[in-house]
């Protein structure tokens, strides 16, 4: 089998292709380098330049690199982002996995693995977030991730695809320094941002029913989220292409364990060893109160659980955010 990966140049994209590869799976990534970098790419993992929404060039990388299987990473994926930009995030987001989804069918490609969020639950009140949830989406972003579900599953049924919709929760941490998450839209990168400009940081929100006030949230390791999905792959590999496209399955990546955004400052401040105490903004709109992952679905079905701790999250984001600001190791 070879598996293309779309995105597979970006933070989380190339966690998987390298951990899939390192197992043995014939990979090919493809990516337009907008966000992504090739440097975080093996040289033996072909790389196919370009965007899903041109068809084209999807017809050709399936016919050139004879592509059984397709995990679909790429995507836009900022929160407040979609909600000034709605039309650029389903065109992105809806339309271009329409495309890409086009092709997977022309192609008679059986199996296919989509990128999901946990922002399809919205701001859910319950304890542990389950996959029966119910799914009320607050913002765009979340819309088009919902949409692309609907859009993954109908597909499957109707042209026999096997299906696997990957819901994840907070993604942090790198497997190595050099493939740490460049983007600071994360709490840890932001943390760390203001953290090296001598700045204390920010936590929104303390008054919240939570056990310190603050939100409470699942956090996963980007190395476990790929590890998740080389799981995922194995799973839809094993079923040989079934045909009916009966394979489908929806599945949280989390840890099922709530960290509190205090707590997560708190340990951010301390692995940086830069002690500036967070300062109490205002809430945003739209935080969920708590928002943990049940895991119990997919260690029943893909005999996976996270094996990585919070800390080990918050080492590994500092060794990467040195990597790229010395002068953070130096204050």
């Amino acid at each position: 089998m070879t598996w293309l990966i779309t995105g597979g140049a970006g933070y989380i994209g190339a966690h998987v292709a390298r951990a899939m590869a390192e197992a043995g799976e014939r990979v090919v990534v493809l990516d337009d380098i907008s966000s992504g970098i090739p440097g975080r790419l093996p040289q033996e993992i072909p790389l196919v330049r370009g965007s899903y929404l041109d068809r084209d060039l999807l017809d050709r990388a399936f016919a050139e690199h004879e592509i059984t299987g397709v995990v679909h990473l790429a995507a836009k994926k900022q929160v407040g982002e979609s909600v000034a930009q709605p039309l650029f995030y389903y065109r992105h987001n809806v339309y271009g996995l329409t495309v890409l989804l086009e092709a997977v069918a022309a192609a008679g490609v059986k199996r296919f693995v989509f990128s999901s969020s946990a922002a399809v639950y919205g701001v859910p009140r319950v304890e542990l977030i389950a996959e029966d949830t119910p799914c009320a989406p607050i913002n765009p972003y979340g819309e088009t991730k919902l949409t692309g579900e609907w859009l993954v599953r109908a597909t499957g049924q109707a042209h026999g695809i096997d299906t696997m919709c990957l819901r994840y929760f907070n993604v942090a941490g790198a497997e190595l320094p050099e493939l740490a998450d460049t983007g600071v839209f994360n709490i840890i990168p932001m943390v760390f941002d203001r953290l090296t400009r001598g700045e204390a940081p920010r936590i929104f929100g303390d008054d919240y029913p939570t056990p310190d006030g603050t939100c409470v949230r699942d956090y996963i390791h980007v190395g476990d989220l790929a590890e998740a999905h080389l799981a995922a792959v194995r799973r839809l590999s094993s079923r040989g292409g079934s045909g009916d496209g009966s394979g489908d399955l929806t599945v949280n990546i989390g840890r099922g364990e709530g960290v509190s955004v205090r707590e997560l400052v708190d340990l951010a401040v301390d692995v940086s060893g830069i002690t500036l105490p967070a300062i109490v903004e205002s809430r945003r709109p739209g935080d969920a109160a708590q928002a943990v992952a049940s895991a119990e679905l997919i260690a029943k079905e893909l005999g996976w659980t996270a094996r990585r701790g919070v800390r080990e999250m918050v080492e590994s984001a500092w060794e990467g955010w040195c990597l790229r600001h010395p002068e953070a190791r130096r204050r």
